[in-house]
């Protein structure tokens, strides 16, 4: 490492608006319902910097109020730009907050902009002997590079930073100086700043004439050297040009001062930074956080103002330990993995409590005669694994009064244990006694490999929290933070982590399992008494009683029953995929020219953009690299047979390594059967997600993709599968929902319902529909659900954007009310913040109101799509609770085993077929009553794709 001092200066915003659009799809919301992704990705920015590379002065600088001369030299200069993100403005104050507490001096001047605060204390700091490093990954600041100022990128693909020095920038924009930089961006301007540049000049033809010429004025001074309309062009607009250079220049004379003294890294308030963080409810933060810095000695100091002038920002105080500087390493430069301060959420070790396990003989049973005096009790099992199947049982806990529980240790041996589990018995069995748990789930399926059902009214804090703050993340750890204030026991603490060294609970001693396991159930049941109330102010306790806690039951029936796998037909299927990636390989090649590696993003680029040539203007990814993304492949494939064997490369990879190879693997040993885990708590519309293996993302759209559905076999030759799939269900349910009759009529009358509409919007008869006019017909259809623009739709058809946005006028004029209903939604979400399904699930839309386009946009689409999606979740639910009712009534062998969206598959004992077809059929289509009517096709087969 350079014995030369080291400078720090950070773009605040550019690595605000990174984090909060990192987490722009799945956004972090507090229990308070503050969007704190941007702060987060902030935070977590910084402190990665300040880890990796331990500087020795560091500041962080923002804008204020804009640039006052660029916008005297051009009115419109970044007036393109969408109204600022609500959740960025919330964030600033507290992210100065922070900073304030870390004392690291905030860096900031009225009608300056942040890259000219940096470039000006950048040019300072050289002149006094340091090595300035720009953290952003703005690629303007690549002007400002020299011997000693550097550029600290931010990596867009995983992770980490890139470090621009002179030879990097040269290369970067085939420049033989950095700051020729500012007239490549002078002559080719910059879109996300409205800077014009000259007309018709990109990034290539930039990189020529700064190549020829060496400047903009180079440029214009041989202008005569240029032809047709290109000397044009240039000649016509050589004041912008010149104004653009002046618009992308970075100032170096902001009145700011670089004090060596006032910008180095001292030891931070970490009282103050983690009550912060504690509001914004930042647990692993927290943690990385105290990670990072390892304080030598208590200290509480005053942190620094904001720099809003030329004055310097006030000294911090020192540590007073050693050197007074604190440590971000131990000596021997490993970061440090403990801390000397403590968290001040309540821990065990705080709070009072009384945790007991219990012997066993006459302890036992007077256990069990109190537990069986009560009306709720909250349970937790601990065992071997986190595999349900497989997992053995090492103790369970119970809890009825806060502070209060007691252990039930389980012996290895497998008799003993179920001799333990028939004094219990009593309790699970009983109807009247409420049995709370965190993932109830999971201890259900543990308990019924012991032939034991857990009987009477449940209630799951995991569920009830998911329906009272879905967005929100539902872990005990958590909620126990964000609801109690109370941090709990890590399980890594008693049995390390993951990897080959790790303990099993087994090996823990009694008194630690005691404390770990009833902590879990004391906790939990004080959660459920905070939950229990917020499900009646969201109105959701319906949803809670009706619906999510009995399709607990169902899907822990579910799962444990798993499907059968045909291992011998994945394993032929293996070799031909292997055999079609190598044909796919030698014609890819071939065509190229060359051998490369496919897989590489960027030696795939090179070759199609460079060496072949396929478009004029390839899109390029932040990064500079030529974008091959899914989007920008599928578009060029109908125009260049290569790039349709690239994308079938990457199917047919992805399906052999995904599913075909990965398959086998997953079947479990103990049953030979594949058993898919449903969560109930991840999408936020009410839809199941399936993990372990995902069952519900096998691509069907090829034929390769299909045939994978051929290896899920009937249990044995007595069996057969029946798959049962709504048809259309949301369109139905758009469809009455909006009170469409002209629609409503075509399902009632069981017409093809996007012939049906072709017929209207094309005006045909619809004996005359074409092919291509139904299939246009049923991309709107199912478009206008999420949102579909006349660019999008010109994307997914043969049609212009011209006449993509005439078929969507007309659509919505055949369909009036389809249109109506779709305000109506949008308007409700904005007076409400919320909107619902047909049963009240709420999808929260937080940024609905939001100034910003992009963001108010998704939220607008979410409005419409979240009702109907959720819908159609829930109606599917309770038709799977009231089959599985029947089943189960019945004592059918027949049995329930894969929900995928709107399809459910059941493996029906042949000798019971016609019954279970109408048994099923009547049960899906009469799950909900709409004004529509639910139709269900059902098909059976020897594998699942014959059925479906």
């Amino acid at each position: 490492m350079s014995e030369q001092k080291r400078l720090f200066l950070v773009d605040a915003y550019a690595l605000i608006f990174r984090g909060y659009y990192a987490f722009i799809k799945n956004p972090r919301i507090n229990s308070k319902g503050i969007d704190t992704s941007a702060i987060m990705g902030f935070m977590n920015s910084l402190l990665d910097v300040i880890k990796r590379e331990r500087p020795d002065h560091l500041a962080v600088c923002f804008d204020k109020g804009g640039s006052t001369d660029r916008l005297e030299m051009f009115e419109a200069y970044k007036a393109n730009r969408d109204e600022t993100p609500e959740a960025i403005k919330v964030a600033v104050p507290y992210i100065q907050e922070i900073l304030k507490a870390m004392h690291i001096p905030i860096m900031v001047k009225e009608g300056y902009e942040a890259d000219d605060v940096i470039g000006t204390l950048s040019v300072q700091a050289e002149k006094q002997g340091y090595q300035t490093f720009m953290v952003t990954p703005d690629k303007d600041f690549a002007q400002l590079v020299t011997e000693n100022v550097f550029m600290y990128r931010p990596k867009s693909f995983g992770g980490g930073y890139e470090t621009w020095g002179i030879e990097e920038v040269k290369k970067k924009f085939e420049v033989e100086r950095p700051e020729q930089v500012i007239d490549f961006l002078g002559m080719m301007g910059d879109s996300s700043d409205n800077i014009p540049g000259l007309p018709g000049v990109g990034e290539k033809t930039a990189k020529k004439f700064i190549q020829a010429y060496g400047s903009i004025e180079g440029l214009f001074e041989n202008v005569h050297e240029l032809k047709g309309k290109m000397k044009e062009k240039v000649e016509a607009n050589q004041e912008l040009g010149l104004l653009s250079k002046k618009l992308a220049t970075i100032m170096l004379d902001v009145p700011v001062v670089f004090d060596e003294k006032d910008f180095e890294l001292n030891t931070p308030d970490i009282e103050k930074v983690k009550e912060i963080f504690q509001e914004l409810e930042f647990r692993r933060l927290t943690e990385n956080f105290l990670k990072t810095f390892a304080t030598e000695g208590a200290v509480t100091t005053t942190a620094p103002e904001v720099a809003k002038t030329e004055e310097k920002p006030k000294p911090k105080a020192k540590s007073t330990a050693g050197a007074g500087q604190f440590s971000l390493f131990n000596s021997d430069g490993d970061t440090p993995t403990d801390t000397t301060t403590s968290y001040t959420r309540k821990t065990a070790e705080t709070a009072s409590h009384f945790y007991q396990s219990v012997a066993t003989g006459m302890a036992t049973k007077l256990f069990i005669k109190n537990l069986m005096s009560q009306t709720s009790v909250c349970f937790d099992t601990e065992t071997t694994s986190i595999n349900p199947i497989e997992a053995e049982l090492v103790g369970i806990a119970f809890s009825w009064e806060a502070g209060k529980g007691f252990y039930v240790p389980f012996p290895e041996d497998k008799t003993q244990a179920q001799e333990l589990i028939e004094q219990l018995r009593p309790f699970f069995e009983n109807e009247n006694i409420e049995k709370i748990g965190q993932n109830l789930k999971y201890d259900i399926k543990v308990l019924a490999k012991y032939n034991l059902q857990v009987k009477g009214k449940l209630f799951d804090t995991m569920l009830a929290h998911y329906l009272i703050n879905p967005d929100m993340r539902h872990n005990m750890d958590v909620l126990a933070e964000t609801y109690l204030n109370y941090t709990p026991i890590s399980i890594e603490t008693l049995i390390g982590k993951k990897g080959k060294n790790q303990l099993s609970m087994r090996d823990v001693p009694l008194d630690k399992q005691t404390e770990y396991a009833v902590e879990d159930a004391d906790i939990t049941l004080q959660l459920k008494e905070h939950f229990q109330n917020e499900l009646g102010e969201a109105n959701t306790q319906k949803l809670f009683d009706e619906i999510e806690i009995p399709l607990l039951r169902v899907l822990a029936s579910m799962e444990l029953e798993g499907i059968n796998l045909d291992k011998d037909f994945l394993g032929s299927l293996s070799e031909a995929l292997t055999n079609d990636i190598a044909a796919l390989e030698k014609s890819i090649y071939q065509a190229a020219g060359e051998e490369f590696n496919i897989a590489s993003p960027k030696q795939l680029g090179v070759i199609l953009f460079e060496k072949m040539k396929l478009v004029d203007k390839p899109k390029k990814t932040k990064t500079g690299q030529y974008s091959t993304a899914e989007d920008v492949l599928s578009y060029l494939a109908k125009d260049h047979e290569i790039i349709q064997n690239i994308l079938d490369f990457r199917g047919l990879s992805k399906l052999k390594s995904t599913y075909v190879d990965a398959l086998p693997l997953q079947v479990e040993p103990t049953t030979g059967r594949v058993h898919t885990d449903y969560m109930q708590t991840v999408a936020a519309t009410g839809r199941l997600s399936s993990n372990n293996p995902n069952l519900q993302n096998i691509p069907i759209r090829t034929e390769r993709g299909r045939q994978v559905r051929k290896a899920f076999i009937p249990r044995n030759e007595d069996y057969t599968l029946l798959a049962a799939d709504y048809s259309q269900i949301e369109l139905r349910i758009i469809a009455a929902l909006s009170e469409e009759e002209t629609m409503i009529e075509a399902f009632k009358n069981g017409e093809d319902i996007h012939a049906s509409t072709a017929s209207k919007v094309f005006n045909v008869p619809l004996t005359e529909v074409t092919r291509e006019q139904r299939s246009n017909a049923k991309t709107v259809n199912f478009g206008i659900i999420y949102g579909v623009s006349a660019f999008g739709l010109s994307n997914q058809t043969n049609l212009s954007r011209s006449e993509s946005k005439e078929l969507i006028d007309t659509y919505y004029e055949t369909y009036p009310k389809l249109k109506n209903y779709i305000s109506k939604q949008v308007d409700f979400a904005r007076d409400h913040g919320y909107v619902q399904t047909v049963l009240g699930r709420r999808r929260y839309l937080k940024d609905i109101n939001s100034r910003n386009a992009v963001v108010r946009g998704a939220a607008e689409r979410n409005a419409v799509n979240a009702p109907i999606q959720g819908s159609a979740a829930d109606i599917i639910k309770i038709a799977m609770i009231n089959i599985h009712k029947k089943l189960t009534e019945g004592n059918f062998k027949t049995k329930m085993l894969l929900q995928v969206h709107d399809e459910l598959v059941f493996d029906v004992y042949k000798p019971e077929l016609d019954t279970i077809k109408t048994l099923i059929k009547t049960e899906m289509e009469n799950a909900y009553k709409l004004s529509v009517p639910l139709d269900v096709d059902l098909d059976i087969g020897d594998n699942w794709l014959e059925a479906h």
